[in-house]
C-alpha cells in the first residue's frame, strides 16, 4: 500500500470534507475530533458525489413519540437521495451491508496521507 499525502491537517475543517484526486479516484477527507477519515466520493446507491453532501447526525432508537438526535458530525448524507453513511466506517445507517468505500488515513508531521 502506498501513502499519498494530499493535505495539511489544519486544512480539514470539522464538519466539512476536502475532496482530493488520487490515481483517478475522487476521495473525501473528514476530521472528527482529532481523527481523520476518508471515503470514496461515490454513493453506492446511484453514484452521486457522496462527499458533497452535508455532514450530519441522525435520530437514534428511542421510545414511542420520542425523537432522540445523536451522532452529530459522524455521518454524511448523500446529496441526491439522502442516504446516510458513517464517516468512520463507510457503513450505511439503514443497512450495514451497504457501504461507501473507506480508506485508511495516516497523519505524519501535520500532513494527511491516504493509503491506497
Amino acid at each position: 500500500m502506498a501513502i499519498h499525502y494530499v493535505a495539511e491537517a489544519e486544512e480539514i475543517q470539522e464538519g466539512k470534507s476536502k475532496i482530493v484526486q488520487i490515481e483517478g479516484r475522487s476521495i473525501g477527507i473528514y476530521r472528527i475530533g482529532d481523527e481523520y477519515y476518508a471515503l470514496h466520493n461515490r454513493c453506492p446507491h446511484e453514484g452521486a458525489p457522496l462527499c458533497k453532501g452535508p455532514v450530519c447526525g441522525t435520530t437514534l432508537p428511542s421510545g414511542v413519540y420520542e425523537y432522540e438526535f445523536g451522532r452529530k458530525g459522524e455521518l454524511v448524507r448523500c446529496p441526491w437521495h439522502g442516504w446516510e453513511f458513517d464517516i468512520k466506517t463507510g457503513k450505511s445507517v439503514f443497512d450495514e451491508k451497504v457501504r461507501a468505500r473507506s480508506y485508511k488515513v495516516q497523519v505524519d508531521h501535520g500532513k494527511v496521507g491516504i493509503m491506497i
